[in-house]
């Protein structure tokens, strides 16, 4: 049984693309029991993400399989095939185990180490086996992409580092004042930016944010997802005193904050410090402000440096979760090749033995007058004969050395002495656990 994985992302489509094949999140039952109804796939997980979709499957057919997989996708989403398939990629067997285990450990993420895609994979993972298109290979398969996850964020500093101009505001915050639980954010500005800004802010726990726009229809509306306070424009510095940490990023062509501003801010906050975040360009407080004693301000060149070096980190630590990923594949691999290996052998030998009982029965009928304990020897040497033949390819199935293809001799001696397919074994527990 091989697996298979044929989808798109952000590295080869377009969101305009992406847009047109991509599955509601809570209407998976119907595509997923319309692939597992194609022609020789077993199993099935489809994976649909605002960056990805990719289907997961089992099948003893690869060829057929993944093309089977990408007409699916064209024809659910009425798309011409011509002009999704230049978009899609697809893996099977180490590659496909690869690439999963890889995706799963945000390694070929947009923004590698974010954590949302393990989430998005298991819940993916739940409505397949909710609507009970996976099976023991892919349970086994997803859980143990699960357990490389792990490893890779256990292991490594993957994502210990900010990546993005927003989080590493966040975090030069929590150099400069330590703990910010009892810290005020004030963010001038609702663009997304500022959005992304406050989710990371309020997941660090600060005490309350504020939100700040020349249209208050839109300081208002971010304000209420966040469940921050907004504040009009024209009432900026009567709040501004209230705030620890400003993020500025507006489309104004000049500044709004000046020197003498802050000036007058700090002292009627008793000098208590202030963080002045300014991500805007033109740049919207005056760099001046530096001077001020107890104001430290960050542009977003001084982010931007941050950010290009913590990913220069993340490459380093990328590496080391990419040799995590190859050591993860052979342990599957071992796994998955000893669901048939042990079978095939069985039915291998039970072949050759009935072929061997049937030409020595042959041969008996036709040779009269043997003398006694003839035909036990001769039993006997044929047994030998016979065991001689099958040690080579035992031999060879039985190896787990790595790059060793059991899933390639097992379909071929199936096929060439006609085994007919592998008993599936029953799932247990067991083959659930990393």
């Amino acid at each position: 049984m091989n697996i298979i994985v044929v989808g798109l992302s952000h590295k080869t489509a377009a969101v305009e693309v992406r847009e047109k094949v991509a599955f509601s999140p809570t209407q998976m039952e119907k595509p997923l029991q319309a692939v597992v109804a194609l022609p020789d796939i077993t199993e099935a997980v489809i994976v649909s993400t605002c960056n990805r979709v990719e289907i997961y499957a089992t099948t003893r057919d690869v060829a057929g399989g993944m093309a089977r997989l990408k007409r699916f996708l064209a024809e659910y989403h009425n798309v011409p095939l011509e002009t999704l398939e230049s978009h899609l990629y697809s893996y099977h067997g180490e590659d496909a185990t690869r690439h999963v285990f890889r995706v799963a450990s945000s390694l070929d993420s947009m923004v590698v180490g974010e954590p949302q895609i393990l989430g998005q994979i298991k819940t993916s993972y739940g409505y397949a086996a909710e609507y009970k298109s996976s099976g023991i290979i892919l349970n086994r398969f997803l859980h143990k992409a699960f357990s490389v996850a792990k490893r890779v964020r256990t292991e490594t500093k993957i994502a210990s580092s900010a990546v993005s101009v927003a989080f590493a505001a966040v975090e030069l915050a929590k150099k400069i004042f330590g703990e910010l639980s009892d810290k005020t954010v004030l963010l001038i500005g609702a663009g997304e930016m500022c959005e992304l800004a406050a989710k990371h802010f309020i997941n660090t726990g600060v005490r309350g944010v504020m939100v700040t726009n020349r249209t208050f229809e839109r300081a208002e509306k971010l304000a209420d997802e966040f469940s921050a306070k907004a504040v009009r424009f024209d009432d900026l510095f009567d709040h501004l005193p209230k705030a620890d940490i400003i993020l500025s990023s507006t489309g104004a062509p000049h500044f709004i904050i000046h020197e003498k501003d802050v000036d007058e801010v700090l002292r009627r906050r008793k000098m208590k410090p202030m963080f002045f975040i300014d991500i805007a360009v033109p740049r919207d407080i005056d760099p001046k402000v530096n001077n001020v004693e107890n104001a430290y301000l960050y542009t977003v060149d001084d982010l931007n440096g941050v950010v290009a070096t913590n990913l220069e980190q993340r490459k380093i630590e990328a590496a080391k979760a990419e040799a995590i990923v190859e050591q993860e594949i052979g342990q599957f691999f071992k796994w998955l090749s000893s669901l048939e290996v042990t079978p095939t052998i069985v039915a291998l030998r039970s072949r050759f033995d009935e072929l061997r009982k049937a030409e020595l029965a042959k041969t008996l009928s036709n040779w009269k007058d043997l003398p006694p304990g003839a035909e036990k020897k001769l039993d006997a040497l044929m047994n030998a004969y016979m065991n001689k033949l099958l040690h080579q390819p035992t031999s060879v199935l039985k190896r787990t050395d790595p790059g060793n293809r059991n899933d390639l001799y097992v379909d071929a001696l199936r096929n060439l002495f006609d085994l007919g397919d592998a008993a599936t074994p029953q799932e247990t527990m067991v083959d659930l656990e990393d």
